[in-house]
């Protein structure tokens, strides 16, 4: 793609990383007060995992974000939750999320 869309509307928060989260690119939700846990099949996921290191977890919690994907998911608003994998894929249960960009293993989304 000739375009970037890292940095756009990015934050980033600093979680306790429950013992399921041990590295970047993990579909999170919170889990308990100030702490986040990898995502179960069909739950929806408050962010992605940028760094994890000695129990804490940054958290890009808005922002484009490149996530795992399952599979090619069609541009534009669709609403994603993590699949049984730890994947973004297309579920009722999830957020509704704008889609910017996607391959079969990636996808680009506003937070």
């Amino acid at each position: 793609m000739n375009v970037n869309f890292n940095g756009a509307g990015e934050n980033v928060l600093t979680f306790i990383a429950a013992d399921s989260v041990t590295e970047a690119g993990t579909l999170v939700k919170v889990s308990a007060n100030g702490t986040v846990a990898k995502c179960s099949a069909g739950d929806a996921f408050c962010g992605v995992t940028l760094a994890v290191r000695n129990g804490y977890a940054a958290v890009q919690m808005s922002g484009y974000a490149a996530l795992p994907a399952a599979e090619q998911i069609t541009v534009g608003y669709q609403t994603l939750a993590a699949n049984a994998a730890g994947k973004a894929a297309v579920s009722e249960n999830g957020r509704e999320l704008l889609v910017i960009d996607s391959t079969a293993t990636q996808v680009g989304v506003i937070l």
